[in-house]
Parts: structure tokens; sequence; C-alpha cells
């Protein structure tokens, strides 16, 4: 499949691979409002909030979205906005809530699982439950006061490698929250959906994800909009931002495969324009080569995790 954005208005493949120009935004939390996020989880504690999730659903009609794509939750907020998200003409993709493992990144968010058994589990569980795929979190995040550091390492190659190979035997794409050019490059061999982040990345860690069809969803708003607003060293976000703009850059150079998404919801990622505050959520990409704007390329694999 090829991705062509321009404008957060895409081209996708559906599993029929017919191609629709939509505007849709590939890595959104529902969850979260984009300015403080144990506020916004707290909001949906005791149960989900319908007027919120109404009112933001509601948002995204006005700006004219019609595909969302969530990273999901632990409190059933992205399961009920895709429950109502027919009413606003959007559809509405979700894993329920991401999988992290014990003592690593994503508690704050997902379910976390202490052995691939449980892991396992777990996956078989979302199928009950009718995720539309699963999300793994497989490494820390980008420490926005420090060029080239992560918070923590990513998660060893041979698991991610099983906890890939579980969802897929289960028939569901994955989804990996990944930054760091070897934890990228594992998930990419091992068959990885969708790559979501992937900062400091290398010539390797693109080559992966382009030869194994790998979609890379970016996010380049949750970097760009820190500029200016003082909470973190605005020479280390432009550092970060350029280096991540240089890869994407790269990877649509060699034909790769990526998705927009702008991480709304993220602290400074608000929802009121489809390009968020700055210019960075969206971005424009080529097609490969020989490719037109609704081509399916490299068929053998589908669109984003999600759109299945």
């Amino acid at each position: 499949m090829t991705v062509l954005a321009q404008s957060a208005e895409i081209c996708y493949t559906e599993p029929e691979r017919k191609c629709f120009p939509v505007r849709c935004d590939c890595h959104i939390h529902m969850v979260l409002d984009g300015a403080d996020w144990k506020r916004a989880i707290a909001r949906h504690s005791g149960s989900v909030d319908e007027v919120w999730v109404r009112r933001v659903l509601e948002t995204y009609q006005k700006l004219g979205f019609a595909y969302l794509r969530d990273g999901g939750d632990r409190w059933g907020v992205g399961a009920k906005a895709r429950s109502l998200a027919g009413e606003y003409g959007i559809t509405y993709r979700t894993p329920l809530s991401p999988l992290c493992a014990q003592g690593h990144y994503g508690g704050f968010i997902g379910e976390k699982y202490e052995n691939l058994s449980q892991y396992a589990a777990m996956v078989t569980q979302k199928r009950a439950e009718d995720a539309d795929f699963i999300k793994i979190m497989i490494s820390g995040l980008m420490d926005f006061d420090r060029f080239g550091v992560l918070t923590e390492d990513g998660l060893p190659p041979e698991t991610i490698r099983e906890l890939i190979h579980i969802a897929h035997e289960e028939g569901f794409a994955v989804m990996a929250h990944a930054n760091g050019a070897r934890t990228v490059e594992a998930a990419a061999l091992a068959g990885v959906d969708s790559v979501e982040h992937g900062a400091y990345l290398d010539t390797d860690a693109l080559h992966a994800m382009r030869e194994n069809g790998t979609v890379w969803v970016p996010t380049l708003s949750t970097i760009g909009n820190l500029r200016g607003t003082g909470r973190f060293d605005e020479a280390a976000v432009a550092a970060i931002l350029e280096s991540a703009m240089e890869n994407v850059a790269a990877f649509a150079a060699m034909g790769g495969l990526i998705a927009p998404g702008t991480d709304a919801g993220a602290w400074a990622v608000p929802r009121r324009s489809p390009r968020t505050r700055g210019p960075h959520g969206a971005f424009r990409t080529g097609p490969g080569p020989g490719d037109g704007p609704c081509s399916a390329r490299r068929t053998g694999r589908g669109p984003p995790a999600g759109t299945r």
C-alpha cells in the first residue's frame, strides 16, 4: 500500500484494496485532552464521560475527518468512541487498551503483563472483546531536554519478536509504540504492521521498515508543537524535530510507507485544526517509483494496523 499524505488527506486501502481520499488521523488519544493527562484520565475514572467523547467526535466531524485510529486506553474511552463514531460519519479503530510490560513505559494508560504467557492470554481476551488490532509498548519516550536520549531502552529483540508473533497468530495486526533504531529495526524484522513515533532511526532501521512493508506513523506534531512553549530545552526540541523530519524525508525517498498521525491529545497537540498548532500535524510525501497516488504497492501487506 502506498500512503500519500497531503494536509492530512490520504488515500488508504481497505481489505478490498480500494482507495478513498479522506481526511484522517492515524494516531490519536481520545482519552487525553492535550493539556493535563492526569486530569483527562480522571474525567473517565468512574465511567466514560460520553458527553466529552461526543464533543471530541463532533470536533473531528466539523474538521472533516472521516477516519481515526486510536492508541487505546484501559478505561474504555476509545471503545465508547468507536461505538459512537458512526453517528458522526467517522470510521474509528482502536486496540481497546495498549499492552505494556510490567516495569516499563505505558502503565499509565495501558494494561500490564508480567510474562509472555500472560501477554498471550491478554491478546486472546482482546479477540473476545473485539479489538481492532493489538498495540504494544516496546520502548520509552524521547527526553525532550536531551537530544538523542530516550527515557528507557527498548525491549530485547527476541521479546519483541515473540510479542508480534503471538498477536499475528491470533489474526491481529500490530501497532508498536517504538523509539530508537535497534528497537524499530527489531520490530520491522519481526513483521510489525506499524511503528508509531520512531525517533532516532538510522539507515538500517529505515531499510528494515521499507523492506518489510512496515507503515511508519512519525507523529511530528508532538515534537514540533513543543517549540516556543518554554517547557523543554528549545535547542534540544529543534534538534529532535530536525532529525525526525530528515528521517521522514529519507524514508519517503526510498519508497517507505508513511501514514499521517498527530498524536492528538498528547501535551500541546490539541484537536482544534486539521494541522494542530503548527505545521507538523500533517506532512507531504510522494509516491514511490512507478506508483500513482492511489496505487496499491506491496499488496502482500495491508494498511496501518487497525485499518484491516
